[in-house]
């Protein structure tokens, strides 16, 4: 803190002055949004979550046909703080910072046919009884193997490389693929998979389907997981999230995986087996099909959480 409130020679005013910041400004305490606003968030992620290709105008004809009153200027505002676009448009999480340089997607028309060949991650909302928090996870394409994931209660740029470092310490993916959003532009970030020696992939504005496994993962997440609880508090959240996650890497069986959980495939690469037992789990699983539709339909760690305030 840069103002010392009781100085026994500079008034609080005069230090306000010089440093160019209003009274006002100083005493300020962000409010936190009211009951309805956050009953209004609910069912827009509730919505977005079954239709992430609805874009304003939709979002506030369906809460209005649910018997909602609300105008477009209030859902975009909240939309907005939710980090949610629609997802054809352009990236959902976060805003491109123009600043920053942007990578070309090297996705296409590539065949994954093995783990550790293509990572990718992205950010979703995550609802509370009061409140909610932001989830960051990075995923292996090929075998749907979650390699890690954070929480935090803003979209700061320091979770994602949290994230991002956790799941280095397991290897190195050839390419890295992420959406436009200025936390995985930013230098930080692009910096630490190019110091990794990680080719990095990012989504085409009006792709709506360059980052569609994650998507679905977000999709399995809400609707196994956080629409089933009513998590009171952050560290609650990440109990939840923690157990979800080993029973998605560990049980939970894939179709697409020949009806193997994530873990069983990943962790032939993983595990540094040998040539013929990875070829023996990689025929098991389907190869990606990258542009396929989308379909609608315990102790806490702590440093999984980053609580960052205004």
């Amino acid at each position: 803190m840069w103002i010392e409130l009781n100085h026994p020679e500079i008034p609080v005013s005069r230090q306000c002055e010089l440093l160019g910041l209003s009274r006002s400004g100083l005493y300020y305490r962000p409010r936190g949004e009211d009951a309805d606003n956050e009953r209004l968030m609910r069912l827009i992620d509730e919505q977005y979550t079954l239709t992430p290709f609805y874009g304003v105008a939709k979002m506030t004809a369906c809460l209005r046909r649910g018997g909602e009153l609300v105008n477009p200027k209030r859902v975009r505002r909240l939309m907005r703080l939710m980090g949610l676009e629609a997802i054809y448009p352009r990236p959902r999480l976060s805003l491109q910072n123009k600043a920053n340089p942007v990578y070309p997607y090297l996705l296409k028309g590539l065949t994954i046919d093995h783990p550790n060949q293509v990572w990718a991650t992205d950010i979703t909302y995550i609802r509370m009884y009061r409140g909610w928090v932001y989830l960051v996870a990075v995923m292996d394409w090929f075998s749907r193997y979650v390699l890690s994931w954070e929480v935090c209660t803003t979209l700061d740029v320091s979770f994602c490389l949290a994230g991002l470092d956790k799941a280095l310490e397991r290897g190195r993916p050839e390419i890295f693929n992420t959406d436009q959003g200025s936390q995985f532009t930013s230098a930080a970030f692009t910096g630490k998979l190019q110091g990794a020696g990680v080719r990095i992939s990012m989504d085409g504005k009006g792709r709506a389907y360059d980052n569609i496994f994650v998507e679905r993962l977000w999709r399995s997440v809400k609707y196994e997981e956080v629409y089933l609880h009513e998590y009171q508090t952050v560290g609650e959240a990440v109990c939840g999230l923690d157990r979800y996650f080993g029973f998605y890497n560990d049980e939970r069986p894939h179709q697409s995986l020949d009806y193997r959980t994530p873990a069983e495939v990943y962790g032939a690469e993983a595990q540094g087996l040998g040539g013929s037992a990875k070829r023996a789990i990689a025929a098991a699983a389907t190869p990606v099909a990258l542009r396929a539709p989308y379909v609608p339909a315990a102790a806490i760690a702590g440093d999984r959480i980053h609580l960052n305030f205004p």
